[in-house]
């Protein structure tokens, strides 16, 4: 057997199988979504469903091109693709076309590109590159400096352009660096800042200072006999206090008015349906008219009627709720566990540091995109414009993913002839 024909014989391709369910399914969703008759005609390139069709055509040819490369060429290169997305970034701020508020667009004629969606495959080469460095140990303070220089610098540029939600993707390699040694310890602070964040804007600075001196003493008074000095409880209090009050003040002069507002209409601080809390409150009225096989292909109400914005991007799950129900969402749902689970268990299997790296990061971004998109569908977090990968409508998502996804299908093809 030759070498071309025994990596076509190693390519995965119960997760090319996956990915192409997951295109289809998203296709089939926006056809619905964004159809404007009964009748609408497949190739009509004037409407989503025509152009997502082109993108998907893109797609595959770029994963066709990824599959024939040889694969280390994306670990040669990776600190290149890096450093070519930085300059994106930051032309995009000079040159670049504000859509929505978001100052992220390269606009060339009708075709606009994102490259903000392009610099997370980059970025998580770039940290697998780094990372299998055969002296890169994430136990000393140098390598967290610089993975987190690598993680955060398109993450600030990508801020800058005032697109939170792509740039929040970024904390999804904390997931990354815990699985390459960092302290579990990090992981339960960020959940506690986190739990903290929330419940200084639901309840107040005073409220949670109070509460924060009170845990405190009941800690120091239930765990007095163990080896821990007083000044680790003071400092813990301490510091814990301090971020209660930034808090506060990023809050209320940091975050921009329409920010605040879908915060505080998530923890039902505030109602908002015709304003904030329009998008949310109508994705989940059409999820839940779905019940439990749905209204049929096509046949939703506020789907066909364009009652929900954004419903062929942002807020594609729920026209898959309205339509298919309960099934049809766990079957989306399943789709994307599995092919997460998947990803997990190829990166497990690689002999090559520098593929289980990437692979791990890979799934951590397909999570976040998918935990945070359907949370925000169903208001269990604020809408901050996170696409459902493979399947909400955009060229620029479909193609970055795609990449993401295919690189490492490369890498898992060619394991074999990895001698390390």
């Amino acid at each position: 057997m030759s070498k071309r024909e025994n990596f076509w014989k190693n390519v995965d391709w119960w997760m090319i199988i996956l990915y192409l369910a997951l295109v289809l399914y998203g296709w089939l969703s926006i056809y619905s979504a964004s159809g404007s008759s009964e009748n609408s005609p497949i190739f009509d390139f004037s409407q989503r469903y025509g152009k997502q069709l082109l993108w998907i055509g893109m797609a595959l040819f770029l994963a066709f091109i990824i599959l024939l490369l040889d694969a280390k060429f994306f670990s040669s290169f990776a600190y290149i693709f890096y450093f070519l997305i930085i300059l994106g970034l930051i032309g995009v701020l000079i040159f670049g076309k504000t859509v929505a508020g978001s100052r992220s667009w390269f606009q060339i004629g009708s075709f606009a590109l994102q490259p903000a969606e392009f610099a997370k495959f980059a970025t998580a080469l770039a940290l697998a590159k780094y990372l299998s460095k055969l002296q890169t140990d994430m136990r000393f303070f140098k390598t967290k400096i610089v993975a987190a220089v690598i993680i955060g610098f398109p993450a600030l540029l990508i801020l800058m352009q005032n697109d939170t939600g792509s740039a929040l993707v970024y904390l999804a390699f904390i997931l990354v660096l815990y699985r390459e040694g960092i302290s579990g310890w990090i992981l339960v602070i960020g959940m506690v800042l986190g739990a903290l964040f929330i419940t200084t804007i639901k309840f107040g600075e005073l409220y949670v200072a109070i509460g924060l001196v009170v845990l405190a003493g009941l800690l120091f008074a239930l765990f007095r006999g163990l080896r821990l000095q007083w000044r680790i409880w003071l400092a813990g209090l301490f510091f814990s206090l301090l971020f209660v009050s930034l808090t506060d003040y990023t809050f209320q002069h940091v975050l921009e008015s329409h920010q605040r507002i879908r915060i505080q209409v998530m923890l039902g601080m505030k109602k908002d349906p015709h304003g904030a809390g329009y998008n949310v409150n109508q994705a989940k009225i059409a999820i839940g008219s779905g019940g439990l096989t749905g209204k049929g292909y096509r046949k939703g109400m506020l789907t066909r009627n364009h009652f929900v914005p954004e419903q062929s991007t942002d807020f594609i799950f729920c026209t898959v709720g309205e339509e298919r129900g309960f099934v049809g969402s766990a079957v989306l749902i399943g789709l994307f566990l599995t092919l997460l689970i998947r990803i997990v268990m190829l990166a497990e299997r690689q002999r090559s540091p520098f593929s289980r790296i990437y692979g791990y990061g890979v799934a951590s971004i397909l999570f976040f995109h998918f935990t945070v998109n359907l949370a925000m569908t169903i208001g269990l977090f604020p809408v901050v414009g996170i696409p459902l990968p493979f399947f909400s409508y955009g060229g620029s998502s479909l193609w970055s993913f795609t990449i993401l996804l295919f690189i490492f299908i490369k890498q898992d093809a060619n394991r074999m002839n990895v001698l390390y």
